[in-house]
């Protein structure tokens, strides 16, 4: 049970953006989604963008902190592909929706800070530059964010195959030939 009204919310939303038919997200379907007002969403929110926003920082977080909790780099890369690809669902009908462009650009850059604070916390790529770090960091976060997108089931059967791989990509570099 949501303990504010903000998750309140948010899980409108989530029930909302699962519905196969949800083409357009709107302010409406959400207010009548939790029995609220608009005004009550308006003062929680600026808009359906900065809702969207909300929620995903607040998945990655989850993500984040239960991924830097594992013991070690491998696993933890492992328990970021199992939340990630829990919420492809969701994030499958919400690419679908009028919040497409926002929406991409959200996971962009919480895919790119997550990495980021990872890596840091991690002392990855110690030997690179500033602008060096930026530039692997853009790639990860959108080899990630591909490899989600085309996601399936079989993918899932290979997990552990899969997040080995990426693994030693991200920490050895594995050479294309």
């Amino acid at each position: 049970m949501p303990t504010d009204m903000k998750e309140t919310i948010a899980e409108a939303t989530l029930a909302l953006l699962t519905q196969p038919h949800m083409k357009k997200l709107t302010v409406k379907d959400i207010v009548e989604q939790c029995h609220i007002t608009r005004q009550a969403f308006y003062y929680h929110f600026a808009g359906i963008p900065d809702l969207l926003r909300w929620m995903i920082e607040g998945y990655f977080e989850q993500i984040l902190q239960k991924t830097l909790a594992q013991e070690n780099m491998e696993e933890g890369l492992r328990c970021f592909f199992v939340m990630a690809t829990s919420a492809i669902p969701y994030f499958e009908h919400g690419l679908d929706s009028n919040y497409r462009t926002e929406l991409e650009q959200m996971l962009r850059e919480c895919f790119q800070r997550s990495f980021a604070l990872a890596s840091a916390r991690k002392n990855f790529y110690a030997n690179c530059t500033g602008s060096e770090i930026k530039i692997i960091l853009r790639y990860h976060s959108q080899a990630f964010l591909g490899l989600l997108r085309e996601w399936t089931e079989d993918d899932t059967k290979q997990l552990d195959q899969i997040v080995h791989t990426v693994y030693r990509l991200i920490v050895q570099g594995i050479p294309p030939l």
